[in-house]
């Protein structure tokens, strides 16, 4: 299992949000370079990467923070939040990142995924952001009717290979993950990154055990609840 630390990035500081939203804020690092850094230091293989500004529909206000990531690091990188166009995608993958994770896009907007796919097949990844099974868009803010399942089966079929599942109620809450749907959406047969309320090494094995590809570690990590380095030596 891939264990990939979380960096939100709002107006260029390296921060975590309270099930996504905007007004519950904490910002833990001034800057998210280092931040990056010491994640690779301590292991990291992966690291997941969210433009809030972009998600927020605030566009660029931190492309260059995310290009001086890739340009410091030697490990892999995926990135998500605000990528709406063929051109927003292409900027990521050209200043060097490996993934990009298509959120409301791909909901709204089926033809540029379609593109994309035939464009840069398995660096694109589609964030399955969910409430109640149902998945959220516009930064979390927006519901819509598009079940979250069977959206995933719809991806499948488009030829997407990789998902971030998120549970918009965990996210933020150290009150461990949804283990419940997330057994039901590895059903769709896609890779699937799990998210939203990983807080212990024991979420992580449970989530490990499960065979989930992967598992993003966000808050958990900043406030000290797991050592990534520990982490890593545990479920990889």
């Amino acid at each position: 299992m891939i264990v990939f630390p979380a960096i939100d990035i709002r107006d260029g500081q390296c921060v975590r949000l309270i099930q996504g939203r905007a007004d519950q804020q904490t910002v833990y690092y001034q800057d998210p370079v280092e931040v990056a850094k010491l994640w690779e230091k301590q292991g990291a293989k992966y690291l997941h990467v969210i433009d809030l500004n972009g998600a927020f529909g605030q566009s660029n206000l931190n492309r260059a923070v995310i290009t001086e990531i890739v340009r410091t690091l030697n490990i892999p990188i995926q990135v998500g939040g605000g990528v709406r166009s063929l051109e927003d995608a292409k900027a990521l993958l050209d200043c060097g990142v490996n993934r990009v994770i298509l959120g409301t896009a791909a909901i709204k907007n089926p033809s540029l995924l379609e593109e994309l796919l035939v464009l840069y097949k398995e660096k694109i990844v589609v964030s399955l952001d969910c409430l109640d099974g149902f998945i959220q868009v516009e930064g979390w803010v927006d519901g819509s009717t598009v079940d979250a399942f069977e959206f995933a089966q719809t991806l499948k079929h488009k030829g997407v290979k990789t998902i971030v599942y998120t549970d918009i109620s965990k996210d933020g809450m150290l009150q461990g993950p949804n283990f419940e749907q997330l057994s039901q959406i590895q059903k769709s047969g896609l890779d699937v990154i799990a998210s939203g309320g990983v807080s212990s090494i024991d979420d992580a094995l449970k989530i490990k055990e499960m065979g989930i590809y992967g598992a993003i570690v966000g808050k958990a990590l900043y406030e000290k609840k797991i050592d990534l380095k520990e982490l890593l030596e545990v479920v990889c």
